[in-house]
């Protein structure tokens, strides 16, 4: 895109510029777009699990009513309680909404099509992703109200403990593709085993993979993981003191946060852009469409969980990531590692 700007005459430095700020709004404004959608979707697929219509009054099928709700709380007074510490009370969504946004830029949703092309694109999300308690522990803090500060102790606990897990996770997925660049562990996926492109179809990787859905949840605070704002003891979490814009703001960092742990899930064990089989005739479907439909997937599968599971105990949540994924994913990472010394470095 550079070499565009150049080719109008622009200076080296320009065109850069001109041409960054044109990737990250290509990508930026159809990922707002989407989470409105995303957020139709999600409502429709709870009113069908619990045999209710859903949103169907604004626009054709409700299409619209998101958009609506966004009307609605733009339009309303944002409201700051006079206890609270008012300059991080409206930071602290800004955070949180400004780091959905950020791990966006290493996505790649086709072969080349990415942002920053990073070696590191893998531990740059791991570290991004570990931001996003910030703008939650600020809120609850700044709010001066005990039910978020205990939402933001909440909040900041199973984060952590999710954290870890998911970095051995991926640690063993980068054993496996030999390389933190999240273009080249789609390429490792290639006919990864047989015709079948993807590590979820590897024995080894599949419980990886399992473990990683599940931590996903858990680091979105997703249904059955939604501990923060546990409505029948925390009111609304650290959202309680909230209105208006930054209220909304919050819904969107949330939901974007959602779509990245799904588009993380189809782009390190599903194969990304690559088609589900590695046959010639499925190249010709453009590699962003295979990406989007599993990403809608991965999607489908996180309201079908909100819907149905029950939401667990603080000290369930807490065990789980402690004492059962923390030790089986750092068994498995000697477990990949010595095999792939066996097989592939093996002298």
């Amino acid at each position: 895109m550079t070499a565009f700007f150049q080719s109008l005459g622009m200076s080296y430095d320009w065109a850069w510029f001109v041409a960054t700020v044109c990737g990250i709004l290509l990508i930026a404004l159809p990922l707002l777009l989407g989470v409105a959608m995303i957020i139709y979707a999600d409502r429709k697929i709870w009113a069908a699990m619990a045999l209710r219509r859903g949103p169907n009054v604004v626009g054709p099928f409700g299409l619209l009513q998101s958009f609506a709700d966004g009307l609605k709380v733009f339009l309303q007074e944002t409201i700051i309680p006079s206890a609270a510490n008012k300059g991080i009370f409206l930071i602290a969504p800004v955070v949180t909404f400004t780091v959905a946004l950020l791990a966006w830029a290493v996505i790649p949703f086709n072969s080349g099509a990415v942002l920053a092309d990073i070696n590191v694109g893998l531990l740059y999300v791991l570290a991004i992703s570990s931001l996003g308690v910030y703008g939650t522990i600020m809120a609850g803090w700044a709010s001066n109200s005990k039910y978020p500060f205990f939402s933001a102790m909440r909040a900041s606990a199973q984060m952590i403990s999710y954290e870890v897990s998911i970095g051995f996770i991926l640690i063993c997925v980068v054993l496996w593709a030999g390389t933190f660049n999240m273009n080249d562990i789609v390429k490792a996926q290639q006919g990864h085993l047989w015709i079948l492109n993807g590590f979820v179809f590897n024995p080894l990787l599949f419980p990886m993979w399992v473990m990683f859905l599940i931590s996903s949840l858990a680091e979105t605070q997703r249904a059955p993981f939604d501990l923060t704002e546990a409505e029948s003891e925390l009111v609304a979490g650290y959202q309680t003191e909230y209105s208006s814009m930054a209220f909304a703001a919050y819904w969107l960092g949330e939901y974007a946060n959602v779509l990245l742990m799904c588009a993380l899930n189809a782009t390190l064990f599903f194969g990304g852009w690559l088609p589900p089989l590695d046959i010639p005739v499925l190249y010709l479907v453009p590699g962003f469409v295979w990406f989007l439909l599993k990403v809608l997937f991965f999607f489908f599968v996180f309201s079908w969980v909100k819907a149905t599971v029950p939401r667990y105990r603080y000290d369930q949540l807490m065990r789980l990531g402690w004492k059962v994924f923390l030790p089986v994913s750092l068994g498995f990472v000697v477990v990949v590692s010595g095999y792939l010394m066996l097989t592939r470095y093996a002298v």
